[in-house]
């Protein structure tokens, strides 16, 4: 029997790779490459390791992921106001999710690498003009000329550097008293403070003082309990353009393993997750947490073949699941799908993006999804496994910390003649504040159902 080849960063060449850009230069490709070869790794392997220790105790019930981020991040959006409004409506969905479900939270940001976004066509057309599909900053611009849409490999560093500063900020945050469980009250918004989800918001957070209170009156000294001065929040990304995660792989000095050092954590998307395919192999071989998406035509034998492929010496916290299935289809499409993972005996996160297979053009124009679909879909996705008997371990959302006006419906409801107020996205549309921390609270609801 043949011996196969030892795993390398560069062993996805040798397979077909989808959604890769067409780079004018391949020379210049491969100067940027070698350049990002010599740079700082971005994380680390005992980060990436952590994070898989915590998931693997949401695999058993134990923990719930919270995923949610940026759908494609702007070279644009770094400033630290906006990383910190990012991440104060993540600090706010885990606290309503932790409270509500007394269960700890798994936060993973969309963020700090979400620079590319794969397309279903080609091209695009805008103000009547047909040009290159934005495929993210880290490719090439979003401003519609065939120009701009002309993939540059100098973004690649730029997208690095750009991750190294938003990463500075995310520990400077979470780790220098901004995310501080005694601060839980200084994480609300104007905009949702004002709002119903806000006064819910300000009642949980009522609580939580109160029971930090009562345990200072009892002789418990917060002071050294880090759990409630600090928080980890992880970071990741799709997977996607392999001429950057390739050159960011490093090999781990105490284990001898190789790690992605651009992410804690990676996926790989839903058109690119072919067995034989470039990404697929490319994360094969890194130790790191990592994901796939899952959509309405995937097979039961088609999902046990990919567990196996990432996930083989069977890893609590190695692979989670992200499903992707559409409000109509997820009670039809998904225990079938729970049951043939469960028989593999391959163990597995579950977690629902409500947000992809939601999606829909106005005939204005606006790509949106509605809050109700988005809702009902996760609302499919615990009634499905419970139907089954596992567990329903997690969310995967696209959200900003902006008042944006891109997703349809809420408590207060964002109309359709709304769209144009603050449409700001980059590519798909972001639950806004008050839409996200509306659906925890519903989630947390779930999670406490019987």
């Amino acid at each position: 029997m043949a011996i196969a080849d030892p795993w390398t960063p560069s062993s996805w060449r040798s397979l077909p790779a989808l959604q890769q850009p067409g780079w004018p230069d391949p020379a210049a490709v491969e100067l940027v490459k070698e350049r990002l070869r010599q740079l700082p790794p971005l994380v680390f392997a005992g980060e990436a390791r952590a994070l898989r220790r915590s998931l693997g105790e949401a695999v058993e019930g134990r923990a719930f992921l919270l995923q949610a981020g940026d759908c494609a991040e702007s070279f644009r959006d770094v400033s630290a106001v906006a990383i910190r409004e990012r991440l104060k409506v993540l600090l706010q969905m885990s606290a309503v999710l932790t409270y509500g479900a007394t269960l700890p939270v798994v936060k993973v940001g969309r963020i700090a690498g979400q620079f590319t976004k794969p397309r279903s066509s080609l091209t695009e057309w805008i103000g009547g003009v047909e040009v290159p599909s934005f495929r993210g900053h880290a490719i090439h611009s979003d401003e519609a000329t065939p120009e701009a849409r002309v993939p540059d490999p100098e973004r690649m560093v730029q997208a690095y550097y750009q991750a190294v500063s938003t990463l500075n900020l995310l520990r400077a945050f979470t780790k220098g008293g901004f995310a501080d469980l005694t601060q839980v009250h200084t994480w609300n918004q104007e905009f949702v403070t004002s709002s119903l989800e806000g006064r819910r918001y300000e009642g949980i957070a009522n609580e939580i003082g109160r029971a930090l209170r009562f345990m200072q009156a009892i002789g418990i000294d917060l002071g050294d309990e880090r759990s409630i001065h600090e928080v980890d929040v992880w970071t990741s990304h799709e997977a996607l353009l392999l001429d950057y995660e390739e050159p960011l792989v490093r090999r781990d000095s105490t284990t001898g393993d190789w790690y992605a050092c651009s992410a804690h954590f990676l996926w790989v998307g839903e058109r690119t997750r072919q067995l034989d395919g470039a990404h697929v192999e490319f994360l094969t071989g890194v130790e790191n947490p990592v994901g796939a998406k899952v959509g309405p035509a995937t097979t039961g034998d088609e999902l046990v073949a990919l567990c196996e492929r990432l996930n083989p010496d069977r890893i609590p916290g190695r692979l989670t699941l992200v499903t992707r299935l559409g409000a109509d289809r997820v009670l039809d499409v998904l225990p079938p799908l729970v049951r043939a993972v469960r028989e593999s005996e391959i163990p597995v996160l579950w977690a629902c993006d409500p947000m992809h297979a939601n999606t829909f053009v106005t005939p204005s124009g606006h790509k949106t999804r509605r809050f109700d679909d988005v809702l009902r879909e996760i609302e499919g996705f615990f009634a499905a496994h419970r139907e089954v008997g596992s567990w329903p371990g997690g969310v995967h959302l696209e959200i900003t910390g902006e008042d944006v006006t891109e997703c349809l419906g809420g408590s207060e409801e964002v109309l359709e003649e709304q769209l144009d107020h603050r449409y700001e996205t980059l590519c798909d549309p972001r639950l806004n504040a008050r839409q996200s921390i509306g659906l925890a609270f519903n989630v947390a609801e779930l999670m406490r159902a019987p």
